[in-house]
């Protein structure tokens, strides 16, 4: 990064860009505070002109954080601002219920654990749990990966609406490893696989030595929502092993599945 750079990043130096998303989110702490405000109001606060105001009311209007309270010219906090509460909510009942589930298959089997959702189109790890039989574990929380040779991506891809698995599908499918699948057709068979008896497995596929197999997780109304896996070194996890594996790891997904609301 530049010296340029730095310094206009430095604080009490904010570009206009960074201005504007300040003054956005004071706009939103108003609304939260007060209920309703006016662009006259807003403007006074955050100590702009009206019709900057407006033009920040405009934007979040746009993306449904604010709305017009009919025909009085106040405004307040949209709908959008729910959904964005309740992304964050299902995110962190996903990690407070399958906590449980999780410390106790590591304990068991002695092997890492690991939790995560759909980002974009790719998997997000928001929880692990390090296996009781190395000295040490990498640390994939808060790291994506892709979907095309991970366990939990192959189970993400399988329950994915028919477009939207055309869409990764379609795209270009980068070879990690002499192990990893590229061909849209083989992948699809496996997605199939993958529905058929519950859990994926993915061998050396991301890295070489690295194994792992997951299955998937639901919330209250059936939707697949993030997965959970188990991993490990190939020199501990055989092929036997795996199969084994994949069904204590199908039922964990059952039973986080359950603490979070499913009764499917």
């Amino acid at each position: 990064m530049s010296n340029a750079t730095v310094q206009r990043l430095a604080p009490g130096r904010p570009t206009a860009a960074v201005q504007s998303v300040d003054r956005a989110i004071t706009v939103l702490e108003i609304l939260a505070r007060t209920g309703e405000a006016g662009v006259t109001e807003i403007a006074v606060e955050i100590q702009v002109h009206k019709s900057t105001a407006f033009r920040l009311l405009s934007v979040l209007e746009d993306r449904g954080l604010v709305e017009q309270v009919g025909d009085r010219g106040k405004y307040r906090l949209g709908h959008g601002i729910i959904r964005l509460a309740g992304a964050t909510t299902a995110r962190m009942d996903l990690v407070t219920g399958s906590r449980p589930i999780t410390e106790k298959l590591a304990r068991e089997i002695g092997e890492t654990i690991n939790v995560a959702i759909l980002s974009g189109a790719e998997a997000l790890y928001i929880d692990q749990v390090a296996a009781t039989s190395a000295l040490r574990s990498h640390n994939w929380v808060g790291q994506r990966i892709p979907l095309h040779c991970t366990s939990n991506g192959k189970v993400l891809l399988a329950y994915m609406r028919p477009d939207q698995l055309a869409a990764v599908l379609g795209g270009q499918l980068h070879r990690f490893t002499p192990r990893t699948v590229v061909d849209p057709g083989k992948l699809r068979e496996q997605l199939h696989e993958v529905r058929s008896r519950g859990y994926a497995i993915a061998a050396q596929e991301l890295e070489i030595g690295l194994v792992a197999v997951a299955a998937a997780v639901r919330d209250m109304d059936g939707n697949v929502v993030g997965t959970v896996s188990i991993s490990g070194p190939s020199s501990r996890l055989s092929t036997d092993r795996l199969s084994q594996l994949g069904v204590r790891v199908r039922q964990a997904g059952l039973d986080i599945s359950r603490r979070i609301g499913w009764h499917g």
